[in-house]
């Protein structure tokens, strides 16, 4: 699947069309994966070793998969 393809102006001139790579929801996805991240880094510094084990499991093995692969 092509990302851009040309588009004809008025005058007959091509420019690229622009397309995101990503859609809207993997975006989401991907900044929900980064908030989850930052908690669990800031669980992990407050000293609760289990849940932010938790929260970045969840951030790097489930969301941000996910985010990609949608």
């Amino acid at each position: 699947m092509p990302i851009s393809r040309p588009a004809v102006t008025s005058q007959g001139v091509t420019r690229p069309d622009r397309r995101f790579l990503l859609a809207r929801r993997n975006l989401v996805l991907l900044a929900a994966a980064v908030l989850v991240l930052v908690a669990g880094y800031l669980t992990l510094a407050a000293g609760h070793a289990s849940a932010a084990a938790v929260l970045l499991v969840l951030g790097y093995c489930v969301l941000f998969p996910i985010g990609i692969a949608l």
